[in-house]
């Protein structure tokens, strides 16, 4: 049982030691590759990030159908009755009889 507790211990020991090895170099890559950014770029790079996004969604609601125009319905109807109230055509046209 001593044997097995010992041999796990190590196994378990080498184990983090690869992992955090490997933790170390992906970090090092990360700060190598961002090394040239100064806040300017990462701003502008922000700011393009946001506008593609916006871009995509605004594209997939009209794709689903959700981006309809928006004219509110009720205001709609209310000047249509206030035209024909009114007397004013509404583009159509009437033939008298005669």
């Amino acid at each position: 049982m001593h044997q097995f507790l010992l041999y796990s211990s190590f196994i378990l020991a080498f184990t983090s030691f690869f992992m955090c090895l490997y933790a170390c170099a992906r970090l090092g890559n990360f700060i190598n590759s961002t090394k040239g950014l100064d806040w300017d770029a990462i701003a502008n790079i922000t700011g393009d990030l946001a506008t593609v996004k916006k871009t995509i969604q605004t594209l997939n609601n009209r794709m689903n159908g959700m981006n309809s125009p928006k004219v509110n319905e009720q205001e709609l109807m209310m000047q249509l009755l206030q035209a024909q109230n009114k007397g004013v055509p509404n583009g159509k046209t009437h033939m008298q009889g005669g």
